[in-house]
C-alpha cells in the first residue's frame, strides 16, 4: 500500500474517467489503494459491472462521489448558473439522486459523501433549506456529506456551515479549486475552515489573470500555492483522513497522478 507518513494516499476514480482497466493499471503501477470513489456509474446504469470490480480488486474508497447532469464548467459563469442543487429546474431530479447515493454510501460502508453544493450567497433561502433537508437523510444513514471548497471564499463557507450548525456537514477540501476559482490562499483556508475538513484533493493549479475567467490546472507541483506548505499546515491542524489524487486536465493523466503520488509518499512533517 502506497501512503505518505501520515495520510492514505488515494486516487479520484472520475480523474481516469472511471474506466476500470485504467484504474487498475495505475493502481497496479503505484501501488495505491485507495479510491475517492465516483458513483454515477453505478446510479446511472442497472446493469452495472463497476462497483463489482471495485470490490473484486478489493480497493478501499476513502469516500464516495457524485455529480450533476445539468453542470456547465466551460465558464465562470456557466458553472455558477448550473452548478450543484442550487438550480431550481432540476431539484427535483437533484435531490432523488443525492437520496439513491446517501443509501448507496451507507450500504458500502462509506462514510463520506462529496459534491458540488453550487453557489452560496445571502439570498440563497431554498438552497439552505435543501442542504438541511439532505443533511437529515444522511444523518439518518450514518453518512456525512461533504461541500467542496472553491466557489467561494472560506470565510463564506465557514459562515454557512455555522448558519447550519449541522453534524453530518464536512468539507471536502480542494486547494486548487481555490486558486481556479480565485478564491483566495489555500493555505489559509485550511486554517479558516479546518473543524469541517474531512477529506482532501491533491490538484494543482495557476490562477487566471483575467477577472472571472478559470485558471489553469496543472500537475501538482506546478501550481500557484507551495504545496509543502499546504501538507505541513494539514499536520498541524491535526488532519486525520485521506489524500485523493485528482486529475482532471492534461493529456497524461496516469504519469501525473503517478508523479504526485511519488511526492506524496516521501513528505513529512
Amino acid at each position: 500500500m502506497l501512503s505518505c507518513h501520515i495520510w492514505p494516499i488515494g486516487i479520484c476514480s472520475w480523474s481516469l474517467k472511471n474506466e476500470t482497466p485504467d484504474l487498475e493499471q495505475v493502481m497496479n503501477e503505484s501501488g495505491i489503494t485507495h479510491l475517492h470513489l465516483s458513483l454515477d456509474p453505478e446510479l446511472s446504469s442497472e446493469n452495472s459491472e463497476y462497483l463489482k470490480t471495485i470490490q473484486k480488486h478489493q480497493w478501499q474508497p476513502t469516500a464516495a462521489m457524485i455529480g450533476f447532469d445539468q453542470e456547465d464548467y466551460s465558464t465562470l459563469e456557466s458553472i455558477r448558473e448550473t452548478g450543484g442543487i442550487v438550480p431550481d429546474q432540476y431539484w427535483e431530479k437533484n435531490r432523488e439522486k443525492v437520496l439513491q447515493a446517501i443509501e448507496l454510501t451507507s450500504n458500502l460502508g462509506i462514510e463520506l459523501l462529496s459534491f458540488h453544493f453550487g453557489f452560496i450567497d445571502d439570498s440563497q433561502h431554498a438552497l439552505r433549506e435543501r442542504v438541511l433537508y439532505l443533511a437529515d437523510a444522511a444523518q439518518r444513514k450514518n453518512v456525512l456529506l461533504l461541500m467542496e471548497t472553491g466557489q467561494e471564499t472560506a470565510q463564506s463557507l465557514r459562515d454557512f456551515l455555522e448558519e447550519l450548525s449541522h453534524p453530518a456537514l464536512g468539507v471536502n477540501f480542494d486547494p486548487a479549486n481555490m486558486v481556479l476559482y480565485g478564491k483566495g490562499n489555500p493555505v489559509s483556508a485550511l486554517e479558516t475552515l479546518k473543524p469541517w475538513v474531512k477529506h482532501v484533493h491533491i490538484k494543482d493549479a495557476r490562477k487566471s489573470s483575467v477577472p472571472d475567467q478559470w485558471g489553469e490546472e496543472v500537475p501538482w507541483g506546478e501550481g500557484d500555492f507551495i504545496n509543502e506548505e499546504f501538507l505541513k499546515t494539514l499536520n498541524s491542524i491535526d488532519y486525520k483522513g485521506a489524500l485523493a489524487i485528482e486529475r482532471e486536465a492534461g493529456t497524461q493523466r496516469s504519469a501525473d497522478i503517478q508523479h504526485a503520488a511519488r511526492l506524496l509518499s516521501h513528505f513529512t512533517a
